[in-house]
């Protein structure tokens, strides 16, 4: 496995694995890797040649009083990880080496990014987009794996590569859960005992509104008001920032669930931060 450190050294990197006519698959993480990075790295493996790992926490897509400083960082064992799970080459940049001296170009993502989590973060996606932008440039991927439980991400990504005309494709993998059900977060190990135990009823919320949902198709506004009732009851120290049943295409509130929907919902334990969704196909 190669670690490269340096925007060059990548590039040599991924240049000698095309030239060897391999495909070339990117994994974008800010690190702390888990099983659910792990099955990205899997899928990326099983299409693609030659497998990209990035591990970078990128400043700009955190608010001023969000968790940068304190986003756990395990360069070891994430390096290990990616050894045992057949990891070709690692991007590993410093934030220098991503944002010169005097960046100022960034990506504005419309207005995708300033409903669901944009509300709360509303700098956060134009911050994804620039990283996400900027390592496709950088790595060239043919194809690059997200993780389904960054639905809005995956979206705002996909406008992204549309608009810009990048020639990558982006694949979504389904989200890893937890065996209680919650999805694998690299934020999880913020929890204590009880918030951790409470946060299963995150995925018992979505998974009781999938339900409703394909059992008889009840109004949007029904569905997001059972989820709400369900986590005052059984996740009392979550502070709910939405919960929203939204078309999975462009993130727009829907009143009917007769459809595709998307169901998502965001829920802070003290600073912590969860997401989750689920995406009933109709």
């Amino acid at each position: 496995m190669i670690v490269c450190k340096t925007i060059a050294e990548i590039r040599r990197t991924v240049a000698a694995a095309r030239a060897a006519g391999k495909t070339i698959g990117l994994v974008p993480t800010m690190g702390a890797l888990h099983e659910g990075h792990m099955s990205l790295v899997a899928a990326c493996r099983e299409h693609c040649g030659f497998t990209v790992v990035s591990i970078f926490v990128n400043p700009t897509q955190f608010g001023p009083d969000e968790d940068y400083q304190r986003y756990p960082r395990a360069e070891a064992a994430d390096l290990a990880a990616c050894r045992r799970g057949g990891v070709d080459a690692v991007f590993a940049p410093s934030v220098a080496e991503m944002y010169p001296a005097g960046a100022a170009s960034e990506v504005h993502v419309g207005r995708i990014g300033s409903v669901l989590c944009g509300r709360s973060r509303p700098t956060h996606f134009a911050g994804v987009a620039t990283v996400v932008a900027k390592l496709f440039k950088t790595v060239a991927p043919d194809k690059a794996f997200f993780g389904a439980k960054d639905f809005q991400q995956t979206v705002v990504v996909r406008r992204m590569v549309a608009d810009l005309n990048l020639p990558v494709e982006v694949v979504v993998c389904p989200t890893v859960r937890e065996a209680d059900g919650l999805a694998m977060s690299s934020r999880n190990s913020y929890l204590s005992a009880e918030e951790r135990r409470q946060a299963a009823a995150l995925s018992q919320a979505l998974f009781m509104a999938r339900d409703m949902v394909t059992q008889r198709y009840p109004p949007a506004a029904e569905v997001v008001s059972a989820i709400r009732s369900h986590l005052s009851r059984c996740a009392p120290d979550g502070r709910i920032d939405y919960v929203a049943v939204v078309d999975p295409t462009d993130l727009l509130d829907v009143k009917t669930t007769d459809r595709a929907v998307l169901v998502a919902l965001a829920v802070k334990f003290g600073a912590t931060r969860l997401i989750d969704n689920v995406l009933i196909e109709g």
